[in-house]
């Protein structure tokens, strides 16, 4: 342990850019199994192109999630299973390119939403209307 000693202000900005500047340096995963061009990710399996990704699984080009399994191209998620394109959702599951949502499942275009399944841009539809318009939508946005 380290003699406990006031430290000023200019030694700990000094101290402080040191130690971002040596994180950034590294880009070596920890405790990952069968990862294919990740950065800084931890204790996941079957990652691929994901950047300090934790504790998830089969995960593609995500960037800080953690617990997060079968989700894409999504950022800053925890807890989220077969999201797409998410950016900051939690412990959600089937959403597509949804924002700040929270509990949610079946969710197309949703932004803000707590604990609300089948909806669309943040309105609520029947299960299998939901499953039809998503299908179209998916349809034309491919081509």
């Amino acid at each position: 342990m380290r003699e406990c000693r006031p430290v000023t202000p200019s030694e700990f900005e000094s101290r402080f850019k040191e130690l971002l500047r040596e994180h950034a340096e590294v880009i070596d995963n920890t405790r990952c199994l069968a990862c294919e061009r990740c950065e800084r990710c931890s204790d996941s399996t079957f990652l691929k192109d994901c950047t300090n990704v934790s504790r998830s699984n089969y995960c593609s080009r995500c960037v800080d999630c953690i617990e997060c399994s079968h989700t894409e191209d999504s950022k800053n998620c925890f807890g989220c299973m077969h999201c797409e394109k998410c950016n900051g959702c939690t412990q959600s599951a089937y959403l597509v390119r949804c924002t700040a949502c929270s509990g949610c499942n079946y969710c197309f275009g949703c932004v803000g939403l707590m604990k609300k399944d089948f909806h669309i841009l943040n309105e609520p539809y029947e299960r299998q209307e939901w499953f039809r318009i998503v299908g179209e939508l998916r349809k034309s946005m491919r081509g």
